[in-house]
């Protein structure tokens, strides 16, 4: 039996920053309402991604009026134009399924100090470069 994901050629996809389950991003979507097409904003913090090469995808949870509402997206899909890291968070799970039962301040994740992608690169190179000091 031949495997689908294979056959598929995936592209890099630079709208699409790095990011982690714990981050809170605002993920840019096309919705089509009838015949015309617009961009929707949907805000919230990641909670599950899943690596499975073209049907890669994530879970971004957030709290509207007291409910919980979570959205699933494909990361390979033309539907989702971008996403936004706005908060990276420190956890220490790859599924925050918990955040579920919490409510208010128990469902705060902390913010990691971490550099973004870009910079940790860059400081990785300029480290390479230095000569040593004798």
């Amino acid at each position: 039996m031949i495997d689908i994901t294979s056959l598929v050629e995936l592209k890099e996809r630079p709208e699409i920053e790095d990011f982690q389950p714990g981050d809170s991003v605002r993920v840019s979507v096309k919705v089509v309402e009838g015949e015309r097409e617009r961009t929707q904003v949907f805000e919230g913090v990641v909670i599950r991604k899943r690596r499975a090469g073209s049907s890669s995808n994530f879970t971004v949870r957030r709290m509207t009026h007291g409910v919980g509402v979570e959205r699933t997206f494909l990361i390979y899909s033309p539907r989702v134009e971008k996403v936004e890291v706005t908060r990276r968070g420190r956890v220490r799970r790859a599924k925050l399924y918990y955040l579920r039962d919490l409510t208010g301040k128990a469902a705060r994740i902390k913010e990691a100090r971490r550099a973004p992608p870009e910079r940790r690169k860059a400081s990785a190179k300029a480290q390479e470069e230095e000569p040593e000091a004798e």
